[in-house]
């Protein structure tokens, strides 16, 4: 843009209006240009114009998995005023009945909020000491997890807790989540930024559309059990939607394990050893750290791929992209089933002709 500048200059001074010679510009000229240049703020994709050199652009393609965005740029927006919240409470923990009172107290009588609960927390004998509870509790909404179905019924989610409070919320939803807004009450607190003091405050910045988003992505793992010779007992495929990681291991074997992985249907390696996990960006920072793999942004596309105990020099933790469909399988020379676990739920075992769909 400023050597365009510069020869229109010159091209204007010009008598005759051919292009003449550049004239030298002064240093000040040139900065001043600069500055009023802006480049775009994205940080982790091209520029939105998505043209390299003065011929060559990126083809659009309506088969995108995903467009990368400025994380920030990204803030939440109400189409309309939200009227319902889900509050996730920690299971049996007693220092988490007074914060839960306190809110959804507020959330009812202040805001006057249609307020969801589990029906295992209003089971709680402790809520019984509690004064204030007992004239919210009637006016609250219990559903069971597993049973009921909360898709298009939640504006936003409220957990009170940690990590693993905040994982079984996004389990609750196997579509898209709502907003989470996790306050830091349990032992860990990578993904519960919030603290509870001045809850009233920060709520009421989320009500009014005055909030910051950070987009996690899950994987979407089916499984495919084999199809017996005589085609009786037939499963559908079972889809689970994971935020933090599938892990695959060989449970009470002695053996190691002996799993196939495919990458978009090409043969990547056999990994032997203890088994193998694939996270996400969130779940990076949680068992896959621990077996030695890198912490990922959660605004960075990628799947981690990373093996546990490896029995091999070669094969150490691998970064792929968002949107790739990896399968993972036992070995034909296996000598022992493995053992599948999703966001540490739903343990199940993998024989010889199952497979894994992770994408």
């Amino acid at each position: 843009m400023i050597a365009r500048a510069m020869a229109a200059e010159s091209r204007e001074n010009s008598p005759s209006g051919s292009p003449g010679p550049l004239r030298k510009h002064p240093i000040k000229s040139i900065i001043e240009k600069t500055n009023n240049f802006r480049r775009t703020r994205s940080l982790n994709a091209p520029s939105p114009i998505q043209q390299f050199g003065p011929c060559g652009r990126i083809m659009k393609n309506s088969a995108m998995v995903m467009q990368i965005q400025d994380p920030a740029s990204q803030r939440l927006t109400w189409y309309k005023p939200p009227l319902s919240v889900l509050v996730i409470k920690k299971l049996h923990d007693s220092s988490v009945l007074v914060p839960f009172v306190q809110l959804v107290h507020w959330l009812v009588h202040e805001k006057s909020m249609v307020v969801f609960v589990e029906s295992a927390v209003l089971e709680d004998t402790l809520l019984k000491e509690y004064g204030d509870f007992t004239s919210v509790r009637d006016r609250l909404m219990t559903f069971r997890a597993g049973t009921d179905d909360l898709t298009d019924k939640i504006d936003f989610i409220i957990c009170l807790g940690g990590d693993g409070t905040l994982l079984h919320a996004s389990s609750l939803f196997q579509q898209s989540v709502p907003p989470v807004m996790a306050f830091h009450l349990g032992s860990l607190g990578f993904l519960t930024p919030f603290e509870f003091n001045n809850f009233q405050e920060q709520v009421e910045n989320v009500l009014e559309g005055h909030a910051a988003l950070t987009l996690r992505s899950r994987l979407q793992c089916v499984v495919l059990r084999k199809i017996p010779e005589d085609g009786k007992e037939k499963k559908k495929p079972t889809t689970i939607l994971v935020l933090n990681e599938v892990v695959v291991d060989r449970g009470p074997s002695p053996y190691l394990s002996n799993i196939d992985l495919f990458l978009d249907g090409k043969h990547i390696t056999s990994v032997q050893g203890d088994g193998l996990i694939v996270s996400t960006p969130t779940g990076s920072t949680a068992y896959a750290v621990a077996a030695g793999a890198s912490m990922i942004h959660p605004s960075v596309p990628a799947i981690m791929v990373t093996p546990i105990c490896p029995h091999s020099l070669s094969f150490r933790p691998i970064v792929v992209p968002a949107g790739v469909e990896l399968k993972i399988a036992l070995s034909p020379d296996a000598r022992n089933a493995m053992w599948v676990s999703f966001d540490g739920r739903n343990r199940q075992e993998l024989r010889h002709g199952d497979r894994y769909m992770i994408e």
